[in-house]
């Protein structure tokens, strides 16, 4: 999984500007009122060829006489649980406060690369003005103007310098299934489960998620490697940093993901954030498998009732409708194989590649069923498809006038494609180029 790098300290400070600054766009809300970054946010950085997550832990401090133990040391510790470098941003206009020096106590205590940042150095005074934060114990320090960009590049390198290495050959050789879902929706049961099965053979290997270690899993003569997004090690106390960082997780888990196995809990149903995790992997061309958890917890259960739940479910998210459902039962061992068969089959599916001829043979077929419409008195023609990528699978279509394809002729083309050749659980990526 990427690396992850964490910006931390009191409010005020310029943390949301430093961290636009390194996503390269403007996502946090910055302001000159105090505290105005009341939730954090998370971007994605790329620096001296390297990939890694930053987040901005915000500064919201409901009682600054209290916000050492109830806001910025929660913070901190979860950046320290979630984080492979941690950026202590200090302030050089408003000069050493109490706060940082209390933050800086917290920091000192642990071994993960901690650098110090002091911001709003835009000019050589106030780089000079900056040697009064060795105080705070740590042997170097970063003058920046994150406004201006100043010293921001020495800071990238030396950040790129401390990230872990990338996961190990051995790791990147399998395909990894992730598990994702709400709290409390099984996955670690479900992992659990999985991982004690006489059908699996596990083995732990070093994994890049704070808490958890990635497994290496084998099934039927495949190997797996399972990807954990249970939950936090430590507890927080405050709900909104749980969340915070179990989305932040999640989204990690989906991009370094090949299928994405979304849980759900039989008895709680399909909610928002269900749907964004499924468009966010859908996004990222990922498979796709939901997972109906729970299932000898549901009453009165018939023949049709879980044709009910998947009319339901792909009631919600209507062009989704390709993604396989199944039910199961982590507690009692009920059908979990399915998840890992299912896996199988739609990795697979992932991989395909279908011939030119092929091809071109079905989109024949296809526009003779239902002919292209006339746009602008110019029938639109397609002339020939190829697929260019398997992998995700990526096809690319000539025609007349790209532009003017309507898309509910689009979906319709997608559909067919699935009924002609299958790639259930595989988002398919469709290019019109002009012929």
């Amino acid at each position: 999984m990427p690396a992850t790098v964490s910006i931390v300290g009191r409010p005020n400070v310029g943390k949301s500007t430093l961290f636009n600054r390194l996503i390269g766009r403007r996502k946090a809300i910055v302001h000159d009122e105090y505290g105005v970054t009341r939730d954090r946010h998370y971007g994605e950085s790329f620096w001296n060829g390297q990939n890694f997550s930053v987040i901005d832990t915000g500064g919201y401090l409901p009682d600054e006489s209290d916000a050492i133990t109830s806001g910025i040391r929660e913070q901190i510790h979860l950046a320290i649980d979630e984080s492979d470098v941690i950026l202590f941003v200090v302030d050089t206009e408003t000069g050493m406060h109490p706060l940082d020096q209390a933050v800086a106590e917290i920091l000192r205590k642990q071994e993960k690369p901690v650098l110090l940042v002091v911001n709003k150095c835009d000019n050589e005074e106030k780089r000079l003005e900056a040697v009064e934060f060795y105080g705070l114990g740590f042997e170097e320090m970063y003058p920046v103007s994150s406004i201006s960009g100043t010293g921001t590049g020495d800071l990238l390198d030396k950040v790129v310098e401390q990230l872990p290495d990338k996961d190990g050959e051995e790791e990147e050789k399998y395909p990894k299934i992730a598990f994702v879902g709400r709290p409390n929706v099984g996955k670690s049961s479900l992992m659990n489960a999985l991982l004690k099965s006489d059908r699996c053979i596990v083995t732990e290997i070093p994994g890049t998620t704070r808490d958890a270690i990635n497994s290496r899993l084998e099934y039927e003569g495949e190997t797996y490697i399972i990807v954990d997004t249970a939950g936090l090690r430590k507890k927080a106390k405050v709900k909104e940093n749980i969340e915070f960082y179990s989305t932040v997780r999640t989204d990690r888990a989906i991009k370094e993901a090949d299928v994405v196995v979304l849980l759900l809990d039989a008895m709680q149903g399909f909610d928002e954030q269900d749907k964004r995790i499924l468009r966010e992997a859908e996004n990222f061309n990922k498979g796709i498998i939901i997972v109906l958890n729970k299932w000898d917890t549901v009453p009165d259960k018939d023949t049709n009732l879980l044709k009910e739940f998947e009319q339901y479910i792909y009631g919600k998210v209507r062009t989704l409708d390709y993604i396989p459902i199944i039910s199961i039962s982590a507690k009692t061992g009920l059908r979990i194989e399915k998840v890992l068969d299912f896996s199988k089959k739609v990795i697979e599916q992932r991989r395909k590649k279908i011939s030119t001829p092929q091809l071109n043979d079905s989109i024949a077929k296809i526009l003779k069923e239902r002919p292209l419409p006339v746009k602008r008195g110019r029938q639109l023609k397609i002339q020939y498809a190829v697929q260019v990528k398997s992998n995700p699978p990526v096809f690319k279509f000539f025609m007349n006038n790209p532009q003017e394809l309507p898309p509910n002729y689009r979906r319709f083309l997608e559909n067919k494609l699935r009924e002609y050749f299958g790639f259930e659980g595989v988002p398919i990526t469709m290019v019109f180029r002009q012929k």
